[in-house]
C-alpha cells in the first residue's frame, strides 16, 4: 500500500481485488488507484476514499484483476474460424488450412484478421497476448493502434511463407522489427520457429545466436502430438526436446507450446533449463493432440501459462473459458480432484502468462509500481450466486460475457462491454465479407 500527494488519476472500488500476487488472497472492499499508468495504491476502502483522485469508480459486485494474458495464438487466423473443423492436425495443417493461407494470407487478411482477434479479446478480458503470425510489423501496427499489450513471435520456417521468402529473410526481418519496437511500452518482438518438424538444425542454431545476441525470447510449438515425438525417434533417434536442448535453445526465455508428451527425461530438462510451457488445452482436445500433464510440471517446478491457440482450431479467444478446461483437464489427467484449484489457475492465466514472456515485472498481478492492466469481471448475475470463494466463481461459474471493463497501461479498452478504440460492426462487416470471399472461392 502506498500514496503520495499527487491525486491518482482513476480510483477503482470493487468489492474484491484478486492481487495474485500474494498468492490465494483475496481483498474484499478494497480500493486501487492508478496514475500515470500504472498501480499506485492498494488499500482498505477507507484509506482509499481519503486519497485525491481525478475519478473514482464504483464497482458494486466486481471482481478485479490482472487483465489475463493469452500466452499463444495466432490472431489473424480468426478469419479462418470453423473452416475446417473435426479433422487430425496433420491433416488440418497440410490439406486446408496451409493451402488456404496460401491462397488468402496477405497484409489485408493480417490486418483485418489481427484487429478481430485483438477486439475479441479485449471483450473476454485479455490486455497481453503472444502471436505468432505472418506479416508481423501489420500486427505489431494492429497492437500499438489498439492500446493493447502483446508478443509478437516472428514465425520462421526452412521454405517460404506469406511475408518472407525464405528463413533467412524472415530471420532478417525479425531483427530489423525487434530494432525498431525495443523501446515500445507495449509490444515486445520475439522469434518464432515453427516446430522442430519445419525449421533444420542450422536455422535454429542461427536464431539461437541472434536471440542471445538480442536477449529476446523464442516461442516454438513443441511436442504437440504424439505423432510428431515418434516421427522425430524414428528419423533421427531423438525426442524433439532433447534436440532443441542440445542445440542450446532450452532456457528461461524459450516458451515450449503445447507440451502434449512429456517423458521423465523430457521434464528433467524442462526443470533444469527453466523453461516454460504454454498450455493450450481446448485446441488440444479439439485436435486430438493429446494431455499436457499440467499438475505434473507444476509439482515440479515448471512455469506453465496458458493460451487458447489460434481460432481456427479453438474455435475462439475466449481465456476465461480456456483456464476454466485447464482446470478441469488437469484434475481428470492428474486423477485428483485437488490438482490445478481455481486460484492457480487464475495464476496461470495471468502472472506465469507474464513470466513466460518476460513481463513479469511490469505486468500479471495488482502490485503498486506495475502496468494498470486490470479486468473487472462481474458477479453480481443469477449464475454467480451464492458466492463463498469469488475466484472459485470466476474460474468454474463465469463466461466471458460477464467482462465488463478492461484497462492497459491505465487506458480503459472497454468500459461497460464497449469498445472504446475499435468499432464493433465494422470488424464483424469486415470479418462477414472475408468469410463470404473465402467460402465463395475455396474447394
Amino acid at each position: 500500500m502506498t500514496s503520495t500527494a499527487a491525486p491518482l488519476d482513476l480510483l477503482l472500488l470493487p468489492t474484491w481485488l484478486v492481487p495474485v500476487e500474494p498468492a490465494g488472497v483475496v481483498l474484499k472492499e478494497h480500493g486501487l488507484g492508478i496514475r500515470d499508468g500504472c498501480i499506485a495504491f492498494i488499500g482498505p476502502r477507507d484509506a482509499a476514499l481519503k486519497l485525491a483522485a481525478r475519478e473514482v469508480s464504483e464497482l458494486p459486485g466486481m471482481l478485479l484483476s490482472p487483465g489475463l494474458v493469452n500466452a499463444h495464438g495466432h490472431a489473424a487466423m480468426t478469419l479462418f474460424r470453423g473452416l475446417a473443423d473435426d479433422l487430425p492436425l496433420m491433416t488440418w495443417l497440410e490439406k486446408h488450412i496451409w493451402p488456404a493461407e496460401a491462397k488468402w494470407v496477405d497484409e489485408a487478411f493480417v490486418r483485418d484478421g489481427t484487429n478481430l482477434a485483438i477486439a475479441e479479446q479485449i471483450k473476454g478480458g485479455i490486455s497481453c497476448f503472444s502471436d505468432m503470425y505472418f506479416y508481423p510489423k501489420v500486427a505489431s501496427d494492429c497492437v500499438h493502434n489498439s492500446g493493447m499489450r502483446a508478443q509478437i513471435a516472428l514465425p520462421i520456417l526452412d521454405f517460404p511463407i506469406p511475408g518472407a521468402s525464405s528463413a533467412d529473410e524472415a530471420i532478417r526481418q525479425g531483427i530489423e522489427l525487434f530494432g525498431d519496437l525495443k523501446h515500445h511500452p507495449r509490444i515486445k518482438i520475439t522469434f518464432g520457429p515453427h516446430a522442430p518438424y519445419t525449421v533444420c538444425d542450422a536455422n535454429l542454431e542461427k536464431i539461437r545466436v541472434i536471440a542471445e545476441e538480442l536477449d529476446a525470447a523464442i516461442h516454438m510449438h513443441v511436442h504437440e502430438t504424439a505423432f510428431e515425438v515418434q516421427q522425430a525417434i524414428e528419423q533421427t533417434g531423438e525426442r524433439p526436446l532433447a534436440r532443441l536442448a542440445r542445440l542450446g535453445l532450452l532456457g528461461p526465455r524459450f516458451q515450449a507450446v503445447h507440451m502434449t508428451q512429456i517423458s521423465e527425461d523430457d521434464l528433467a530438462l524442462l526443470v533444469e533449463s527453466n523453461t516454460s510451457v504454454i498450455h493450450c488445452p481446448e485446441s488440444n482436445l479439439k485436435l486430438a493432440s493429446g494431455f499436457c500433464p499440467v499438475e505434473r510440471l507444476w509439482q515440479a517446478g515448471v512455469n506453465v501459462a496458458i493460451g487458447t491457440d489460434g481460432a481456427a482450431s479453438n474455435n475462439d479467444l475466449d481465456l476465461l473459458g480456456e483456464t476454466r478446461t485447464a482446470a478441469m483437464l488437469a484434475k481428470a489427467v492428474a486423477g485428483s480432484a485437488t490438482a490445478l484449484d481455481a486460484h492457480r489457475a487464475l495464476r496461470m492465466a495471468t502472472l506465469n502468462g507474464a513470466r513466460a514472456m518476460g513481463l513479469d515485472s511490469q505486468i500479471g498481478s495488482l502490485e503498486v509500481g506495475k502496468a494498470a492492466d486490470i479486468v473487472a469481471f462481474d458477479l453480481s448475475g443469477l449464475a454467480q450466486q451464492p458466492i463463498y470463494d469469488p475466484v472459485s466463481q470466476l474460474i468454474y461459474a463465469t463466461g466471458r460475457d460477464c467482462v465488463k471493463h478492461l484497462w492497459v497501461a491505465g487506458k480503459p479498452l472497454l468500459d461497460d462491454r464497449q469498445l472504446t478504440r475499435m468499432d464493433e460492426q465494422q470488424l464483424t462487416a469486415t470479418a462477414i465479407a472475408w468469410g463470404q470471399r473465402i467460402s465463395g472461392h475455396s474447394e
